[in-house]
């Protein structure tokens, strides 16, 4: 019955599951034909190769299981760490819906042997640990402060976003440079700054600065932190920072921190009686724009334990409706997050008609961390919000469920304005 196939394109179309199923002897009556005595070996050998397989992975070398540093909650990169001494990172959603992954080797600078790497194989070949870089996002600003590294970020794009006050004295000091706009960063400081690194925020592959960058050799990391779609998914980013400044176990210790917070918090939330129902966004342009029911957002709606209206949806980004299917659903909901960009009940008033037919409107259970901003403007949610999901918990329990957290202070979610 193999008798037309050569061995090697047999074992690629073999299925493997049935292979295994077979009786032996019925195996063996199949195999003998001219075919037999030759690749009975080759038999042996496939066998305990399926065999080795069926074995549970605890059975590998501890060598070998140690290959990829453990993420749990995070699924846009990998961290892998060869016998080589070399870290490969791989990122697999710099951007939603990216087609292709990127791969960049983190060479140590002490290795005594420096491994001959083909740069075809890479999108970036790095030196670490890095001294200089330049990041391109708020979200990077917490990672790099609590790595305890922020003295290497030499080069921001638009720096008066950042809210961190740490971070600002060191903006007022001249210590980090204002790059530009992210979409269109001025090339020629970032060349004359000769980074280490870029660690790049794009919504697409279309970024020509990006481009002009990397043919001057100067290495362009992708970071996806904003793509994951679970507040530990987020958060978890931080282990990706780490290998390029040594501080892998410092970043494992502080995300477990993290995550024992957000999980005891989630915890607490589930020992409450009601579960009230929740509105979340606003109008614009008369579309009422509102988190997806698999959207990061609406993640902390339901582990606080609460209603959110929209969590029956698929959608990981946001949801576009009417007003009037929003207010069908949500006319009644006990209270209303985040509603977009407005502070006060008066610039509702002035913005549409249609927000005091709420309830939460009318009693006035509506929060907004759209006031809790830094010293220029930029809002502390969106830089300091994905690396401490366990705040954002606890901000929502305690709105939903005052009588779990009696001694929490809100920190992002504050009353919208009288």
């Amino acid at each position: 019955m193999f008798e037309s196939l050569p061995i090697w394109e047999f074992l690629t179309n073999l299925d493997y599951k049935q292979f295994w199923k077979c009786d032996f002897c019925y195996l063996a009556e199949e195999f003998m034909d001219s075919y037999a005595i030759k690749y009975i070996g080759l038999l042996y050998l496939l066998l305990a190769f399926v065999s080795c397989k069926k074995k549970n992975e605890n059975s590998l070398p501890e060598t070998i299981k140690k290959n990829f540093v453990t993420i749990n909650y995070a699924k846009g990169f990998s961290i892998e760490k060869p016998a080589s001494g070399i870290t490969i990172i791989k990122v697999y959603s710099p951007w939603p819906d990216a087609d292709e992954a990127f791969t960049y080797a983190l060479v140590p600078k002490e290795l005594k042997t420096q491994p001959q790497l083909n740069e075809k194989d890479f999108d970036a070949i790095i030196n670490v640990p890095v001294e200089r870089i330049i990041a391109t996002s708020t979200t990077h600003i917490p990672a790099l402060e609590n790595l305890g590294v922020i003295d290497k970020l030499i080069g921001f794009p638009e720096t008066r976003y950042i809210s961190s006050e740490a971070t600002r004295k060191k903006i007022d000091k001249g210590k980090i440079t204002d790059l530009g706009n992210n979409e269109s960063i001025n090339t020629e400081m970032v060349i004359n700054l000769n980074p280490d690194l870029v660690m790049g925020f794009s919504i697409n592959n279309q970024n020509r600065a990006y481009e002009t960058l990397q043919r001057s050799n100067i290495p362009i990391v992708y970071n996806g932190d904003w793509t994951e779609e679970t507040p530990l998914g987020k958060a978890e980013w931080i282990k990706f920072f780490a290998p390029f400044f040594g501080f892998e176990e410092k970043a494992e210790n502080l995300f477990k921190v993290t995550e024992e917070n957000y999980l005891t918090a989630k915890a607490l939330a589930k020992k409450a009686t009601n579960k009230p129902t929740v509105l979340s966004g606003a109008l614009y342009k008369d579309v009422w724009y509102l988190p997806g029911g698999k959207s990061w957002a609406a993640s902390f709606i339901n582990d606080a334990n609460a209603d959110y209206l929209w969590s029956d949806t698929n959608a990981t980004g946001s949801l576009s409706l009417s007003v009037e299917s929003v207010l069908a659903k949500a006319v009644d909901a006990s209270f209303w997050i985040s509603p977009s960009q407005f502070i006060s009940y008066n610039e509702l008033d002035k913005a549409s008609r249609h927000y005091n037919r709420f309830k939460a409107y009318k009693e006035k259970k509506i929060y907004t961390f759209a006031n809790t901003k830094g010293e220029t403007g930029g809002m502390l949610f969106y830089e300091l919000g994905p690396a401490r999901p366990d705040l954002i918990l606890k901000d929502l329990i305690y709105i939903f469920h005052p009588e779990l957290l009696p001694e929490h202070e809100l920190f992002f979610f504050k009353p919208l304005l009288q």
